[in-house]
């Protein structure tokens, strides 16, 4: 099954740095290496550049040099979307507390998208900048005339903006009583003439070094005045990073586009087969973690027990058999794509990565796809950042340090959270929390996050309190049970008292993931699908023709049918080498557009130099023995 792969002999290079530039850190119990870059605000490249040993990890006691950070300055967070400060706290290493006391001028309106917040302590000049920096929102205009409708706008909220009832919005604007449209103008005053125009798709747009509103304008087709309508937060000046709302223009495949016949085609949102440019040719490199070195000298283990006993061998495989129908797949769509795979030797601690890179030419490489561990990868996304060369986290669930050439197609585990904790809110359901003593980390992401929801209580035998959950539960209303019990014993028991209380209430089952405890033989399926198991996922349930004629496809060539590792294999090769094939390159069409393939998602959002894959699925197990999704 493995084709075309280039083995490299291990080679590991380093670049020496001044002393005078260092400072020395003796290794706490327990401690990695990556948690000492972020300690320091260095990435572990640099730390590895100092100290080749630490490549092998790193023991205690052991004394490292660390390269000086050439400023003292507070590290700042950009708030993004949805974000909040538990789930910031988590990803800088600080408590709740920590950031409320460092920014308690910022926040005292509450934390809002676009906000820079100090993740680490600041200075007396720092927080007396700030605070005389900080002004409030410009008020809205009360003498405007129009409103341009933005992403996630509501006649309520506009209504309320400008002093208005949505009756009388809706009186002024009869087109508007079906809906809002996004690009839509709407009047605010009687006897306000607009013109008659054609409802524009605005798509998320990263603002580029050096950009300005007149560059944007020229960009986007769009007045400064209509830029600055639709992202208010630009008034007070441009910022390199900041996501903003623009008109999708003509290098943007417009929504709902498709192929006719073809399963490779993105089905929703954009399809970016319809806008690739053939005229050029583009290079592709897979950087997969084969080991058949390893294997080759391994005088214990046939190639064949390797196959049967080695999980992670396995796991590559199965994504390169996806990958390379992917690459097929484009050759017969005639896409001016070259792709070479590397075989990339790593464990836990080191990897040949800096091998392959040092002896082949990435200077004119479109895109790279992996390694898997998050810790080559960091190192491969900083080797390659000279080139600006695109690399992307195809299986990574880990986050390291921000990168702005780094892509994790895996979304992150508190945007799984977000996505459940938004379909109860959009539901309005009452939300009841059943969580184990041993889930601590769940428990502190409810406390901290939905202080709305209720807690229902164990006894001292480990029971549940029946009497004081059904006080908990509300008649007429959905309620969703969200339980984190990590017992097979206990969800049973749970489950089945749950069952019993439907006849009396609405009642839905959420999890915050499948974990393995829910597998367990002793716990009837029915038991879920009686009660509509939700929860949020990766991928979605493939049940479209096109997605059935990929399995039967791949089975004919593999013959056994593509498990996860191989559809996230194909579709994230065959998102890359769209992208790279479209006018604008990877990096704007991943800004921009949102594609969808087998069983993947892709909506790739940067947040303060951290590109993530915001899309997911919310599914449920259903009274059939079937997994559909949400509505």
């Amino acid at each position: 099954m493995i084709k075309s792969v280039v083995f490299l002999f291990s080679l590991i290079f380093f670049f020496a740095l001044p002393v005078k530039s260092q400072i020395k850190h003796v290794v706490a119990k327990g401690e990695t290496v990556f948690q000492i870059a972020k300690k320091y605000e260095v990435t572990p490249f640099d730390i590895y550049r100092l100290n080749p040993d630490a490549k092998n990890g790193v023991k205690e006691n052991t004394t490292l040099l660390i390269p000086k950070t050439t400023s003292s300055k507070a590290l700042v967070h950009v708030v993004a979307e949805k974000e909040t400060l538990y789930g910031i706290s988590k990803k800088y290493n600080v408590s709740v507390s920590d950031l409320e006391n460092w920014n308690k001028a910022i926040l005292q309106n509450g934390l809002k998208k676009g906000q820079e917040i100090f993740v680490s302590k600041p200075s007396a000049e720092e927080l007396k900048s700030i605070s005389s920096a900080i002004v409030s929102r410009p008020k809205v205009d009360v003498n405007a005339t129009t409103h341009l409708v933005v992403a996630k706008e509501t006649k309520y909220g506009i209504a309320t903006q400008y002093g208005l009832t949505v009756t009388e919005l809706e009186q002024l604007n009869p087109h508007i009583i079906g809906g809002l449209n996004v690009g839509q103008t709407v009047v605010l005053k009687p006897g306000v003439q607009i013109k008659k125009t054609s409802n524009t798709i605005l798509v998320d747009y990263e603002v580029q070094p050096k950009e300005t509103l007149y560059s944007l304008s020229k960009k986007f087709d769009i007045a400064q005045a209509e830029l600055i309508t639709l992202n208010p937060d630009i008034q007070d000046g441009l910022k390199i990073g900041m996501i903003i709302k623009v008109p999708s223009n003509g290098g943007i495949a417009t929504l709902n586009s498709k192929v006719k016949d073809s399963v490779l085609s993105a089905k929703t949102k954009v399809n970016l087969l319809a806008t690739v440019d053939k005229t050029q040719s583009k290079n592709m490199v897979l950087l997969l973690p084969f080991n058949l070195n390893k294997i080759e000298t391994d005088s214990v283990k046939t190639k064949t027990e390797h196959l049967k006993t080695n999980k992670f061998l396995n796991l590559t495989l199965d994504f390169y058999a996806g990958a390379q129908m992917a690459i097929d797949s484009a050759k017969t769509l005639g896409l001016p794509v070259n792709v070479k795979v590397y075989d990339v030797e790593s464990s836990k601690y080191s990897s040949n990565v800096a091998t392959i890179i040092s002896k082949n030419n990435f200077e004119n490489v479109d895109v790279v796809i992996g390694p898997f561990q998050n810790s080559v990868i960091e190192t491969t996304a900083q080797l390659l950042s000279k080139y600006d060369i695109p690399v992307i986290s195809p299986l990574s669930k880990e986050r390291g340090l921000p990168m702005n050439n780094l892509y994790y197609s895996i979304p992150s585990e508190d945007l799984m959270k977000v996505t459940l904790f938004n379909y109860f809110k959009e539901k309005q359901g009452n939300v009841v929390a059943v969580i184990s003593s041993k889930k601590v980390t769940s428990k502190e992401y409810i406390l901290e996050n939905h202080p709305e929801v209720k807690h229902a209580v164990f006894n001292e035998k480990g029971a549940l309190d029946v009497a004081l959950l059904k006080t908990q539960l509300v008649k007429g209303q959905k309620n969703f049970v969200l339980m984190e019990i990590e017992k097979a014993s206990t969800i049973l028991n749970v489950t089945n008292i749950l069952k019993g209380l439907q006849k009396e209430y609405d009642i839905q089952l959420a999890v915050f993931e499948l974990y393995d405890a829910l597998n367990f033989e002793e716990i009837p399926m029915t038991n879920l699908t009686d009660l509509k198991m939700v929860f949020p996922s990766i991928t979605k349930v493939a049940e479209t023709p096109e997605e059935k004629i990929f399995e039967k496809e791949f089975k004919k060539i593999n013959n056994i049918y593509p498990n996860a590792a191989a559809k996230k294999g194909f579709d994230v090769t065959f998102d890359a080498m769209l992208r790279i094939c479209q006018p604008e390159g990877f990096v704007n069409s991943a800004a921009t557009t949102k594609t969808e393939y087998i069983e993947n998602a892709f909506d790739y959002t940067s947040n303060n130099g951290m590109i993530t894959n915001n899309a997911t699925y919310l599914l449920y197990y259903d009274s059939d023995l079937t997994i559909k999704q949400a509505q």
